[in-house]
């Protein structure tokens, strides 16, 4: 079993900045890869990123490429979610999630643990 636990979550102006932490235990991530997705009221889970825990190779969706930015401590068992320039539309839930399927990295289904989600609101 893996727990995911995200936290960061809160209230910016648009142009602001805030940082999201996902603190994981339960296993090893060796093998996983941990992505980050969003969904706002009524919307579908979006992708946005996601790194492979061993490697740190990343990847992007174009909605946040430039502007987010995902890095892990292997030390902290934690992945970051770095977000600047930020916009009235990422508003939403943010999630951080597991899977080991490191190339579905942007499918929501291939992701088999999932954390409970932060709040984030950006106001103009």
């Amino acid at each position: 079993q893996v727990q995911l636990v995200e936290s960061g979550g809160g209230s910016v102006q648009a142009g602001g900045s805030l940082t999201l932490f996902c603190t994981v235990s339960g296993r090893t991530l060796s093998r996983y890869v941990m992505g980050w997705f969003r969904q706002a009221p009524g919307k579908e889970r979006e992708f946005l990123v996601a790194i492979r825990w061993s490697g740190g190779s990343t990847y992007y969706a174009d909605s946040v490429k430039g502007r987010f930015t995902i890095s892990r401590d292997h030390a902290k068992n934690t992945v970051y979610l770095q977000m600047n320039s930020l916009k009235l539309e990422d508003t939403a839930v943010y999630y951080c999630a597991a899977s080991e399927d490191i190339f579905l990295y942007s499918a929501p289904g291939s992701y088999r643990y999932w954390g409970q989600g932060t709040q984030v609101t950006v106001s103009s």
